[in-house]
């Protein structure tokens, strides 16, 4: 059964310590990262990410500094995957959906991610363990 077009596998992101070592990792596997390193301030982390088909792709998040989300995941629970993102026409409704649903968002309104998109997470107590991006190119 194909999916729903209204929500696509945007990417896997992998909480990483060095990324130019990472890079190189999914380089051998035969991935070809895009050029450009994204700076998200909001949550000190520099992200690259290599396409694995017409939809999906790699997203790598190395911290910087010592207050970022992604420095706390890495510190408290080692490097590794760190969510899953799903692309949606209107991440605002779609948060609104879920909620009514009962789940748990982590922010109220949506917020500026990499690749100038709107973006909010899905509670990983919601979801059985899995902290879930919901994501909106505008």
């Amino acid at each position: 059964m194909l999916p729903d077009k209204d929500c696509i596998l945007d990417h896997v992101a992998i909480a990483v310590s060095d990324l130019e070592k990472s890079i190189k990792i999914y380089e051998d596997l035969g991935l070809t990262f895009a050029a450009e390193r994204e700076v998200v301030e909001s949550q000190a982390v520099t992200t690259a990410f290599a396409a694995i088909d017409e939809n999906a792709h790699i997203e790598l998040l190395c911290p910087y500094g010592e207050d970022g989300p992604i420095h706390k995941y890495i510190a408290k629970k080692g490097e590794g995957i760190h969510h899953l993102c799903f692309k949606v026409p209107d991440v605002e409704k779609k948060a609104k959906e879920l909620r009514d649903k009962g789940y748990v968002l982590l922010y109220d309104k949506a917020s500026m991610g990499a690749g100038n998109c709107l973006v909010n997470f899905i509670h990983p107590k919601s979801t059985g363990g899995v902290l879930i991006e919901i994501s909106q190119k505008l």
